[in-house]
């Protein structure tokens, strides 16, 4: 079972987070049209996991999606990382992504998948609101350690399961996680910087020998133009953390290494094998094994 996610957020953290520039949304809007098209001539209907924002600022974007026959997922409504929300700031959220996603296509949105994977241990609670608002598929767990989010006790790994807790149930497609002997630890190939770092060749020895993989690109994981050099003030708006040196360096690197050969390496994969959306792979999780948190 191989799944082919996006994240879409650009446009929105362009106008509230960045400098609101047009020529960027014309980039964003013809590499959009490019993935489209690309998925389109291999036959592939892949999940968009699409910020409420974007809905209600850039609906277009939202609309084109959903016209070309793809799911549609939430992403939140602002792009917030879950971890650092209270649970009813996380529940306003929430219902504010949905409704605007859904008022935007007339679709019924199933799928979620929390900014930066950020829920973990500590917020578990966020499944239940979840839940509360319909969606019945979430995408958000990275099950190791990450700089802002990760759920290293998840005791799923890295495949799709049922989790159950306080009540309620939740089909979850984790994020893929591979060796590589060098590293020492197990990293997230399938999408995101390491997929732009790795030897495309790697990636899919791993997708071949996988019974699942969960692979997830943005927008800018994929386009050439390269990310600016965050100043502090930045960093810390978006991110919510320090804004040190080190912090924003480690941040320039990751967004903008190897970008060039990105897209090539997603349409390559796009040939190379099949690929589900979530809500496709949600029709087999009767099979799929229980976890309880």
């Amino acid at each position: 079972m191989n799944i082919l996610t996006f994240d879409i957020e650009e446009w929105y953290i362009e106008k509230f987070y960045k400098e609101d520039e047009d020529f960027k949304y014309k980039a964003y809007d013809a590499q959009l049209d490019k993935i489209l098209e690309a998925l389109d001539e291999n036959g592939i209907k892949a999940t968009f996991f699409c910020l409420g924002g974007l809905a209600e600022y850039f609906p277009h974007v939202v609309k084109k999606i959903a016209a070309a026959g793809h799911e549609i997922g939430s992403h939140s409504n602002h792009h917030r990382w879950i971890n650092k929300m209270t649970p009813e700031e996380f529940r306003k959220d929430t219902e504010g992504a949905v409704k605007a996603l859904e008022d935007c296509t007339g679709m019924k949105v199933r799928s979620f998948r929390a900014p930066a994977f950020s829920i973990g241990e500590v917020n578990k609670w966020a499944f239940e609101i979840l839940h509360e608002f319909g969606i019945e598929n979430d995408a958000s767990i990275f099950p190791g350690a990450r700089d802002f989010g990760g759920f290293p006790s998840f005791t799923g790994g890295s495949n799709p399961c049922r989790i159950t807790y306080n009540g309620i149930t939740i089909n979850e497609f984790p994020i893929s996680l591979g060796n590589l002997p060098i590293v020492g630890r197990p990293i997230a190939y399938s999408g995101g910087g390491y997929f732009r770092l790795l030897p495309l060749s790697f990636v899919k020895n791993q997708i071949r020998k996988s019974d699942y993989t969960m692979c997830y690109f943005h927008i800018l994981d994929i386009l050439e133009i390269k990310s600016k050099f965050m100043t502090r003030e930045e960093y810390e708006k978006y991110f919510e953390a320090t804004g040190s040196l080190k912090n924003r360096l480690i941040r320039y690197c990751k967004s903008n290494i190897r970008r060039k050969r990105a897209f090539k390496g997603l349409t390559t994969l796009m040939h190379d094998f099949d690929f589900i959306n979530i809500e496709k792979a949600a029709q087999s999780a009767g099979a799929f094994k229980e976890i309880v948190l």
